[in-house]
C-alpha cells in the first residue's frame, strides 16, 4: 500500500509539471519506475496507460481554458499516432540506449534556444511547417523512452516562436491519443502492464491536471519559457549522462 501511495504522489507532481509546461510526466514516471527495477518496455507501457487518464483530464482543462489551437492539434495528431506505433515496435525489438544520446543532445540545444527566446521578442510563427515529421518523431521517441513527447514537440515549437500557452495546451491535448495508441500497441505486443501502479499514477495525475492548466494560463510567458528551457536542459543532461556512463 505504501508503494501505491508513492505512485500517487509521483503521478500528482508529474502531472502538475506536465500540465503547466507541456512536458515531463512520462519522463518523471518512467524514471521512477526504472529505479524500482521495472524493465524499460514495461515502464513505458505503465506510463502510457496512466497517461490515457491523466492527459485526458489535462486536455479537457486546457480546452476549457482556451489553451488549444485546433489547427496545430490536428496537424500533429495522425503523425503522432503513427509514430507511437513504430516507437513501441522499436522498443520491443531494439535496445533503446542506442538512440538516447542523440535525442539528449538535440533536446539540450532546444532548451538553450528556448531560454534565449524567453528574453527576445519574436512574432508568433505559423503552425504549418514540418509538423508531420515533428509529430511522428516526438511520438516515436516518447514510446521508446517512456516519455519525451512534450519535451521534443513543445520545445521545438517554442524554439520556432510559437505562442507558449496554446503550444503547451495543444501538444498536451494530442498526447491523449499518443498515449492511447501506445498503450493499445503495447497490449497487442504482449507487454505486461501493472494495472495497480497505473491506477495510482492515473489517480494522482487526474487530480493534479486542473492545477497544471491553470498555471499554464496565468504564469507570464517569459517565466514559462525560461522554466521550460531549464527543465529541458536538466532532463537532457541527465539522459545523456545515464546513456553514456551507466
Amino acid at each position: 500500500m505504501e508503494d501505491y501511495f508513492v505512485f500517487f504522489i509521483i503521478g500528482f507532481l508529474a502531472q502538475v509539471i506536465d500540465g503547466a509546461l507541456g512536458m515531463a510526466y512520462g519522463l518523471i514516471t518512467t524514471s521512477f519506475l526504472l529505479n524500482f527495477g521495472v524493465p524499460p518496455a514495461n515502464a513505458s507501457a505503465i506510463t502510457h496507460a496512466a497517461e490515457c487518464i491523466t492527459t485526458g483530464f489535462s486536455a479537457f482543462a486546457h480546452h476549457q481554458l482556451g489553451n488549444v489551437n485546433k489547427a496545430l492539434f490536428f496537424k500533429l495528431l495522425v503523425p503522432g499516432m503513427i509514430g507511437a506505433v513504430f516507437g513501441v515496435f522499436m522498443l520491443t525489438h531494439v535496445d533503446p540506449n542506442i538512440i538516447k544520446p542523440v535525442i539528449a543532445v538535440y533536446l539540450l540545444v532546444m532548451g538553450i534556444i528556448v531560454i534565449i527566446k524567453a528574453f527576445t521578442v519574436f512574432p508568433p510563427a505559423a503552425a504549418s511547417r514540418h509538423l508531420i515529421p515533428l509529430g511522428f518523431g516526438g511520438a516515436f521517441m516518447d514510446a521508446i523512452g517512456g516519455g519525451g513527447w512534450g519535451s521534443i514537440v513543445t520545445s521545438t515549437l517554442l524554439a520556432r516562436g510559437h505562442d507558449a500557452r496554446t503550444t503547451i495546451g495543444s501538444v498536451n491535448a494530442v498526447e491523449v491519443f499518443i498515449a492511447a495508441t501506445a498503450s493499445i500497441t503495447f497490449f497487442f505486443s504482449s507487454v505486461i502492464i501493472g494495472w495497480q501502479a497505473v491506477a495510482a499514477l492515473a489517480l494522482g495525475g487526474a487530480i493534479a491536471s486542473p492545477f497544471g492548466a491553470l498555471l499554464c494560463k496565468y504564469i507570464p510567458v517569459r517565466a514559462l519559457l525560461f522554466t521550460v528551457g531549464l527543465l529541458i536542459i536538466g532532463l537532457s543532461f541527465r539522459t545523456l549522462w545515464l546513456s553514456l556512463y551507466q
